[in-house]
Parts: structure tokens; C-alpha cells; sequence
């Protein structure tokens, strides 16, 4: 059976002398051969196969950038040997290539990979941006490029009102935007870090990221969720996201500006109310972000309930700083180096904006602020893209780049069951009956 191709890594490498003057390029295509990103760097004096296996790890990293982790990718290299010793065909030999051929490896397992052999002049994107990256070595000069060109309709975790995208941009954030979460790293291993293009080592900085974005990891792991039985009633968190507003439409990022929810958002917003004011809810609390869309959609659950609306700032969604209002394309041609950064590496911001470690920190002392004043309680928690996917990861103890593998509809409810003495248990996500 024949396996839709997703992505394509064309990747090269190589040297004026053999070892001499070395480089590498490669290129990521989406599956009809749009460039999403490039990548290329001169690396001093190192052999072919070096510069080659260099190239394919650049590749790799570019992908996991944009948020691509678990996709279906062709990787497609003139080079004989690092083909065949990545389809495991062949045995790697040469202990200089080891360390090389083990990181790309362990990229290489977070995607579902094919592996072929092409022809040089099938090679010629990757092999033209090698060779600019060999002329700058033989020079003597240190040469590196990066770009991303178009982001995946998969991408990132964000959202469209950017909330950040859901990439509904991607998908991490709150869409207003659409943007990608990350996404993951991409996530952000996606989000992981979501690595990005040009970008070193998504997949580490999503492993890295386990502490920066989510303290709550440590915390969360209390058991196993096979419990004999629970000794205290659970507080149970109804985390509600917002309703459309017209950043949501145009897929803009939404972090700390203030848009107002649109005619459909209002109505979403009382679709949810309706729905949390019957059985089996019996909501006790409601606590909302201090942002208009989210107090909005606060107050008509308040208005079905007969309840009040308590605000904790907290809960509010990331600041993406200047690309507030902007969409995802619009980010990529104006701040591709930020950008790049900002998707691989959880503790970098947006130009004057918060990253996704220190959106972390203070959701989690939200979090922990209202399971303690609430304790056996029903409470209604109204936010954003950003904030829900970081409470679900943390009560989950999953790391950092699962942000990229979530995706929230707007005026969709998740549920997370929390236990003084036992695991939280994440009971619903992304449910949007109310809606249809």
C-alpha cells in the first residue's frame, strides 16, 4: 500500500578536497513541492560524508520547526552511503560518523520516514545551497542560512486569533489566531521546542523545554490513575475557551489585545452557557482570564448560573508582543530569525512579548491558586488556546511538545478532575456538542 508523502527533506553535503573546505543545504517541501524552509551553513574543513550527514540532521531540525513531528516525510539525498545507513541496509563503519549518524537517528524517529537515494541532478536545491556554503568555507569565511518560507497547514500550535495560532494557525494559542500552536514545536520535539528551521536542535530544546515550560510536570505525577478509590471528592476544572472574535476569523494572533467576541461568538458563548447550567454539572465557581473575550464568554455562563465571575489575571493569554494582530505569513516575511527562534526554544519571546516557559509559570500558580480555594468544587475556568493546553499537558505529565498535538475549537470544553491524594484525570477535551 502506497503512503502519502506529507513532507520532503532533500538534503546535501560536501567538500572541496575531501576533507577540505565543507558544507551543507537542505531543503523541506510540503508534499507539492512548495519550499516550506532552507537551510545551509559552512562548517570549516570536514569530509563529504560529514558535510553530508550534517545536511540531513539540518533537515531533520527544519522539519520538527515547523511542527511537522509524526508526519509522513521522504528523505531524498544523492548520497549512497547515508541513505542506506539510515534504512539500516547498511552498518556505519567509520567511528567519525557515529556520533552523526546516532543524532540523526534520533531525529529520524520522530517522523515516518522513507528513505531514497536520488541522482545528483535530482539533488540540485540542496546541492546549489551546499555548494554556497562550501565556496563561503573555502573563503575561510563562517556562512549560515536559514529561512522558513511557509508554514504547513499542520503546523505549530497555535490558533487562529492567535491566541496564539491553534495553528488554527497552528494551534497553541488562542486564536484569535489561528497561528500555529506549535506548535510544538513546534512545538514545539515540536513544541516540543518545535524545533524550527535553521534553528538548532528542535528535538533537544523540546526536551529541554520539560522544566522551562511546565514545572507542573514533577507536581502532576502523583500516581498511576489506578486508584482503589479516591479518598477526597475531586475538584473538577471545566476549562472553557472563548468565543470567535473577528481576530479568530482572519486567523491573527490574539495574546493580550483585547478584541470583543463577533455575533457568532456571543452565541457560541451562550451555546456554553446553556450546556454548563443543566445536569451533570452543577457548577459551583467561575473563574475567568481578565480578557474581554474570555469575560464575555464568562458572563453568559454567569447569567445562566446565577453566579459570580471572579477574574485571575493569570489566565490570560500569551503576549506575542508586536506580532499582535498579525497572521502567521504575515510573521514569517517581517521576523523569520525571531520566529525561528521563538518555535524552537520554549524560553524565547516574541519581540517584546512572554515566552512559553513564563506563560507556564504563572498558569500553573493559577491553577494550583484555584484547586486550593475550591477544593471538592465544580469550577467553570474561561481562557484561552495557550493556557487549557498547558493545564491538560500538565495534569497528562506529558512534556512540552504535546502543546503541538492538541487542537481547541473555539467555545470548546475539556475537563480535568484534580485529587489531593492521586493523579489529576484529564475527563474531556475539545468537546464542542453544545455547538452543533
Amino acid at each position: 500500500m502506497t503512503v502519502a508523502v506529507e513532507f520532503i527533506v532533500e538534503a546535501d553535503g560536501g567538500s572541496r578536497g575531501n576533507p577540505g573546505p565543507a558544507g551543507y543545504g537542505a531543503v523541506v517541501k510540503d508534499d507539492a513541492g512548495r519550499v516550506l524552509a532552507e537551510a545551509a551553513e559552512s562548517i570549516g574543513t570536514a569530509t563529504n560524508n560529514v558535510a553530508e550527514y550534517r545536511g540531513l540532521i539540518a533537515g531533520l531540525r527544519a522539519l520538527l520547526a515547523l511542527g511537522a513531528e509524526g508526519g509522513q516525510v521522504e528523505v531524498r539525498m544523492d548520497s549512497k552511503l547515508v541513505i542506506e545507513q539510515m534504512a539500516g541496509r547498511w552498518k556505519v563503519k567509520h567511528e567519525g560518523l557515529r556520533p552523526l549518524a546516532l543524532e540523526a537517528a534520533g531525529l529520524a524517529r520522530r517522523f515516518r520516514i522513507t528513505w531514497t537515494w536520488i541522482p545528483r541532478e535530482r539533488n540540485s536545491h540542496a546541492d546549489r545551497l551546499a555548494n554556497e556554503a562550501m565556496d563561503a568555507a573555502a573563503r575561510g569565511e563562517t556562512w549560515q542560512a536559514s529561512a522558513i518560507t511557509s508554514a504547513p497547514e499542520s503546523a505549530p500550535a497555535f490558533e487562529p486569533g492567535a491566541e496564539p495560532p491553534n495553528i488554527d494557525a497552528p494551534s497553541l494559542f488562542d486564536d484569535d489566531s489561528g497561528a500555529p500552536a506549535p506548535v510544538a514545536q513546534t512545538p514545539a520535539d515540536a513544541a516540543g521546542r518545535t524545533g524550527t528551521p535553521g534553528a538548532t536542535g528542535a528535538g533537544t530544546a523540546a526536551a529541554d523545554a520539560g522544566t522551562a515550560a511546565g514545572t507542573a510536570t514533577s507536581h502532576d505525577r502523583r500516581g498511576h490513575g489506578w486508584m482503589p478509590r479516591a479518598t477526597r471528592v475531586a475538584t473538577s476544572l471545566l476549562l472553557l475557551r472563548h468565543g470567535q472574535t473577528p481576530l479568530s476569523v482572519e486567523k491573527r494572533f490574539s495574546g493580550l489585545g483585547d478584541p470583543s467576541l463577533t455575533s457568532t461568538g456571543l452565541a457560541q458563548a451562550e451555546a456554553a452557557a446553556l450546556r454548563l447550567s443543566r445536569q451533570p454539572y452543577e457548577v459551583e465557581v467561575i473563574v475567568s482570564s481578565p480578557l474581554a473575550r474570555a469575560r464575555q464568554t464568562a458572563e453568559a455562563v454567569a447569567a445562566r448560573t446565577g453566579l459570580a465571575v471572579l477574574v485571575d489575571d493569570d489566565l490570560r493569554e500569551t503576549d506575542f508582543g508586536e506580532w499582535e494582530g498579525h497572521t502567521f505569513a504575515e510573521i514569517q516575511q517581517r521576523w523569520p530569525r525571531e520566529l525561528a527562534s521563538w518555535l524552537a526554544d520554549p524560553d524565547v519571546a516574541p519581540p517584546g512579548g512572554e515566552s512559553f516557559a513564563s506563560t507556564a509559570r504563572r498558569v500553573e500558580q493559577a491553577r494550583d491558586r484555584v484547586v486550593k480555594a475550591n477544593e471538592g468544587r465544580s469550577v467553570v475556568v474561561v481562557s484561552h488556546v495557550t493556557p487549557i493546553k498547558m493545564l491538560v499537558r500538565f495534569a497528562l505529565g506529558a512534556p512540552p511538545e504535546a502543546l503541538y498535538r492538541m487542537h481547541l475549537d473555539l467555545a470548546c470544553l475539556s475537563a480535568i478532575d484534580y485529587y489531593a491524594d492521586g493523579p489529576a484525570v484529564v475527563r474531556a477535551l475539545n468537546d464542542t456538542a453544545h455547538l452543533s
